[in-house]
């Protein structure tokens, strides 16, 4: 699978910095709206738009259970996964994080046409 990665913090332990613990901020990477969170168990990265209805999940909230709450239904996802944990069958697009030493890195699948 390849990647476009795209450095969002610095360094690791700047994503304190504008990332406090349980909050959401979006972020717009390559025309998508993407949200990054950091909870106890690390900083994840998900599609900005709930799968279920459309809404967006930056104005949604963390749970203890390490997922994220949609703010219109509360349909629940797994942060780590993407999968609904209530509310059906949907998944969340999740993105992979790559810390490296000169920063933090969010990778966006290439397109086939890109490879």
């Amino acid at each position: 699978m390849a990647y476009h990665w795209h450095k969002i913090f610095e360094k690791e332990e700047n994503e304190s910095d504008y990332l406090r613990s349980g909050a959401i901020i979006q972020m717009h990477i390559k025309g998508e709206k993407i949200c990054v969170t950091r909870t106890a168990e690390g900083i994840f990265a998900f599609n900005d738009r709930c799968p279920h209805n459309g809404a967006s999940l930056s104005m949604g909230s963390c749970s203890p259970k390490n997922e994220v709450i949609c703010p219109i239904h509360r349909y629940s996802f797994d942060l780590k996964t993407g999968k609904a944990t209530s509310g059906g069958a949907f998944a969340l697009r999740t993105y992979p994080l790559e810390f490296r030493t000169d920063g933090v890195y969010l990778g966006i699948k290439a397109s086939w046409w890109e490879m």
